[in-house]
């Protein structure tokens, strides 16, 4: 059995590795495009200079490392969103995982996106300045009970390490 501190991990890893799968069936299959997470990097870039709404992320300056930063940051939420769970649920949840308390967690989670990242990268509250906000409003939604089920399925991996 893992240390609860590389279990949450391993579970946040595998749960956004989830959601990045997801997205490469939707672009691959569907032809969806998703967050770019070089545009997560510039906004976190910004940050310390001050920033933190952009009217359109894409117009602002690039940052170096924007990319990485991204890609970090996007893994790293994911752990502490899996430590989420755990502080809600127990960590007796990892050595036995169900799934409603991921499934719920992946919803909850959707209120970082709306609240959080797209008004700041001037997307509006929930994606209300997007082309289609119900669509974006849908994708994200169901992104993140992806992520959630992905927490289920990485816990109940781990559980067995």
């Amino acid at each position: 059995m893992l240390d609860t501190p590389f279990q949450i991990a391993a579970v946040g890893i595998g749960a956004t590795l989830a959601m990045d799968l997801w997205a490469l069936v939707l672009r691959h299959v569907y032809g969806v495009t998703g967050l770019d997470y070089r545009m997560v990097g510039r906004w976190l870039g910004h940050l310390p200079r001050g920033r933190f709404r952009h009217d359109g992320i894409g117009r602002a300056a690039p940052v170096a490392g924007e990319a990485a930063l991204g890609w970090a940051a996007h893994y790293a939420i994911g752990i502490a969103f899996a430590a989420g769970l755990v502080a809600v649920f127990g960590a007796g949840w990892l050595q036995a995982p169900t799934l409603m308390p991921a499934l719920l967690t992946g919803l909850v989670t959707v209120a970082a996106p709306f609240l959080i990242l797209q008004p700041a990268l001037g997307l509006g509250i929930a994606a209300a300045r997007t082309p289609a906000p119900m669509a974006a409003r849908a994708r994200s939604l169901i992104t993140h009970l992806v992520f959630g089920a992905g927490l289920y399925g990485a816990a109940r991996l781990t559980a067995t390490l």
